[in-house]
């Protein structure tokens, strides 16, 4: 089971692509947890994921975010085209290739 978390800066712009991307995980009989939340909120909800995902209008956070995790957890900016085409597909191989990298 993977948990993968998505930030961006109010936790809305990103609810589209959660529920494509777990549309994506089922369809691959990938069995993940996904969910969004804004930077305010992220600061507890990072001890929950496995992997955190930035959309690209929040990248400047990459740093603040590994941070926050110690650099234990892997930290990424979501694809900018995958993130503006929500492309559940895409975001959800690129969060599972640096998983299983």
């Amino acid at each position: 089971m993977y948990h993968i978390l998505l930030v961006c800066s109010a936790g809305m712009s990103t609810s589209m692509l959660v529920k494509k991307m777990q549309d994506a995980a089922s369809e691959k009989g990938v069995e993940a947890t996904i969910w969004a939340v804004g930077d305010a909120e992220s600061v507890e909800e990072v001890k929950k994921a496995d992997i955190i995902l930035l959309g690209p209008q929040v990248r400047y956070l990459e740093k603040k975010m590994n941070e926050r995790v110690k650099n234990e957890k892997p930290v990424l900016v979501i694809d900018m085209m995958a993130y503006g085409t929500m492309n559940g597909a895409k975001v959800l191989d690129q969060a599972l290739g640096k998983l299983n990298g």
